[in-house]
């Protein structure tokens, strides 16, 4: 059973930046699609950026393109999210999730594919 731990989160002010990690054990996570997702009080649970098994395939959701990368180390089973140039709108609960694929160059942020889900970490922007 693959479990995810985010780690990373914090207070920062506007403008700073944020990485995230998202540990996997339990399982090789050379396998696996991994999404960061994150929730904001009274908000659905939005896609933020996906990375395929190999790292060649990544998708960011319009609103961090530019300001969030996202890369993996499999060795270290560690997918990271780089986030730059934050802003008071991107406070949320940050989640990692994953799901298993034999296709290693695409990812899909479509939350429902996802099995495998973290306990999040809180991020707040706020001067």
């Amino acid at each position: 059973q693959l479990q995810l731990v985010e780690s990373g989160g914090g207070l920062v002010q506007p403008g700073r930046s944020l990485r995230l990690s998202c540990a996997a054990s339990g399982g090789t996570l050379g396998y696996y699609v991994i999404g960061w997702f994150r929730q904001a009080p009274g908000k659905e649970r939005e896609g933020v950026s996906c990375i395929s098994p190999s790292g060649g395939g990544r998708n960011f959701a319009d609103s961090v393109k530019g300001r969030f990368t996202i890369s993996r180390d499999n060795a270290k089973n560690t997918v990271y999210l780089q986030m730059n140039s934050l802003r008071p709108e991107d406070t949320a609960v940050y989640y990692c999730a994953a799901y298993p694929t034999t296709v290693q160059t695409m990812c899909v942020e479509t939350r429902d594919l996802y099995d495998y889900w973290g306990q999040g970490t809180q991020v707040t922007i706020s001067s």
